[in-house]
């Protein structure tokens, strides 16, 4: 068996003791080599399940925390999704084999969405748009959205991104301080949100205007 192809397997097997459940998600992470998406120096750690550094401070998170994000998202193959911090782009290219449709990704780092966008090329991603932009500000271009997903700490969910979800929609993101959060699982009810805490994570801030400044 390919050594990769072992490894991407062992991945999948830690991500379900955890309780991840959904098949699309675990398939799209046997398909998508996680490899590809993280810096040389540690391409050999890729589909251990804990954060790497992928530099400006910022982290690829671990694969458990990615897979819990995305099935909490209840993607459906003809979502259109916006995700909020590309990063390395891994998860975008998973919420892309999922939906099979156009995936719209910002990221406020100019050098990360570039690499971001090298590296969903070399993975042969081709449905995933990377856009250099304040994600707070969401993508009202494209908007509405049936999904988003943000991978940064707010302190609430910006108002932007609301705005452009669609009626029963849903946004994931992790909500609190700059040091501890609480995974939140919103559904949008006409003008609200139904709001559902999902346990404890710790991200990075989400800089920009509707973020941390």
């Amino acid at each position: 068996m390919d050594k990769l192809l072992e490894k991407r397997k062992l991945m999948i097997e830690v991500v379900k003791n955890y309780g991840v459940k959904n098949k699309n998600v675990l398939q799209a992470m046997l398909k998508v080599h996680r490899h590809l998406f993280v810096p040389k120096e540690f391409q050999d750690q890729a589909y251990e399940d804990y954060p790497l550094h992928i530099g400006h401070n910022q982290t690829i998170s671990q694969p458990y925390t990615i897979a819990f994000m995305l099935e909490s998202l209840e993607l459906k193959k003809d979502d259109k999704v916006l995700e909020i911090g590309t990063g390395s782009g891994y998860s975008a290219a998973l919420i892309a084999y999922i939906t099979k449709t156009k995936v719209y990704t910002s990221e406020i780092i100019s050098s990360l969405a570039l690499k971001a966008e090298e590296n969903l090329k070399r993975a042969k991603i081709k449905n995933v748009e990377v856009i250099y932009a304040d994600g707070t500000l969401g993508l009202k271009k494209y908007s509405p959205y049936d999904k988003i997903l943000v991978n940064a700490a707010c302190p609430d969910f910006p108002e932007p991104l609301t705005e452009q979800l669609k009626n029963n929609g849903i946004i994931v993101a992790p909500i609190g301080g700059l040091f501890s959060q609480e995974m939140v699982k919103a559904k949008k009810i006409g003008k609200r949100l139904e709001r559902k805490n999902l346990g404890s994570f710790i991200f990075v801030p989400l800089v920009g205007e509707f973020g941390w400044k």
